[in-house]
């Protein structure tokens, strides 16, 4: 057999495939997948959920060089053309 029965309940059953990662299937034996199959690994404790990833602080002169840079390209505002004549 190319499965190993993990975790049986009532409701879904875990496989573990050959290749190390795990199978879900409910109670009509149909496959569960995506965000479902993800919870039910989380509950069981068989995979661990990535932690979120730490925005990089950002050193105090790139951040001033980049307000600095946001200032220059800013277009100018022109004043209306006085023609002279009304």
């Amino acid at each position: 057999m190319s499965m190993k029965l993990i975790k049986k309940t009532d409701t879904h059953r875990i496989y573990q495939r050959r290749d190390d990662r795990y199978a879900v299937t409910d109670a009509d034996k149909r496959p569960v997948n995506g965000d479902e199959k993800v919870a039910i690994l989380l509950a069981e404790g068989l995979v661990t959920a990535p932690a979120p990833k730490q925005p990089e602080p950002e050193e105090p002169e790139a951040a001033e060089e980049a307000a600095a840079d946001e200032g220059a390209e800013a277009p100018a505002e022109e004043a209306p053309a006085e023609d002279g004549a009304e």
